[in-house]
């Protein structure tokens, strides 16, 4: 099951540590929802969320505050007694005594933030739902390519790599080069990322290992990218027949997501990157309404009907 460490929560979300004598270094979030403890605050831990991130506003803050003293005790040995990964404080609003001392008792991690409640709920639910995502890795190349997220597949040799290189020289960015971890972030959304370890780097055969980042600068390389599209590269087969107007489209399917996917066949003379451009903006032009094929056809009806009608004129 995937997991987040609460440290590197802290570092992304830049949180105050209210309990620096915990040791937190094996703390991790598994789930990537938050759960705001205001009914648990009054008394009632039915169905109780527990495994999640807690997350305390203003208003729960200033319930708490307003509890008799013995009311206090209760509640907080109650809530803090739970197996709760963390509790972040926000609005700059900090704990009491009291309850800092049952929560390092139980071992609770207690945070703070700046930041407003809805603010900080909305961000830390998008980040871990992105860190938590199902994922999976497929060997290709993934090219951000005039803001569309290109992942190009094929076997190896084929020149994934080779075209990669050559968008980047275009100006265009590469997220990761030879495995590319794709992330399930929604029922219609997939992102990919690169390996730690071969971030920003390119494999050229005969060549070797090129850094991307160091030779063509910052602007070359990016860390995540929506894929929306998929370019599969394959040896031309004279035996195959191969769309040429593109009036369907064909789909690949990862993690239960269907992203559009082009067949693409490599012969020498055939500029990989140029396609892969002329693919991406094709792709977004489609995305905004217009089908380029779809009009050739309508144009092509209209003439066959106009040549009609004319005949019967005639």
């Amino acid at each position: 099951m995937s997991s987040v460490k609460l440290e590197k929560i802290i570092e992304r979300m830049k949180l105050t540590n209210f309990t620096p004598e915990l040791d937190i270094s094996k703390v991790r979030v598994r789930v990537p929802d938050i759960n705001r403890p205001a009914l648990q605050m009054a008394g009632y831990f039915e169905h109780f969320e527990a495994t999640r991130l807690q997350v305390i506003g203003f208003v729960e803050y200033s319930y708490m505050e307003g509890l008799p003293e013995a009311r206090q005790k209760e509640i907080y040995q109650k809530l803090l007694g739970c197996d709760i990964p963390a509790i972040v404080f926000c609005r700059e609003l900090a704990p009491n005594e009291l309850f800092l001392k049952y929560a390092v008792e139980n071992n609770v991690p207690i945070l703070g933030t700046k930041k407003a409640t809805s603010a900080f709920s909305a961000e830390i639910i998008r980040w871990l739902n992105v860190q938590l995502a199902p994922c999976i890795s497929i060997h290709g190349v993934l090219v951000d390519v005039f803001g569309e997220g290109v992942l190009i597949t094929g076997e190896s040799g084929i020149g994934k790599s080779e075209a990669a290189l050559e968008l980047v020289k275009r100006g265009h960015r590469l997220v990761t080069d030879d495995a590319v971890e794709i992330r399930k972030v929604s029922d219609e959304t997939l992102v990919g990322s690169a390996p730690e370890v071969t971030r920003h780097f390119i494999e050229l055969r005969g060549i070797g290992i090129i850094d991307v980042k160091t030779l063509y600068g910052v602007s070359s390389v990016k860390d995540t990218q929506n894929i929306d599209l998929v370019i599969h590269l394959e040896d031309w087969n004279k035996e195959k027949e191969y769309d040429r107007l593109g009036l369907e489209e064909e789909y690949i399917e990862y993690l239960g997501n269907k992203v559009v996917c082009h067949n693409i066949p490599i012969r020498p003379g055939r500029n990989l990157a140029v396609i892969c451009e002329s693919a991406a903006i094709n792709h977004r032009q489609k995305k905004m309404g217009y089908n380029a094929a779809q009009e050739l056809y309508r144009r092509v009806q209209e003439s066959l009907v106009n040549g009609r009608d004319e005949e019967e004129d005639d």
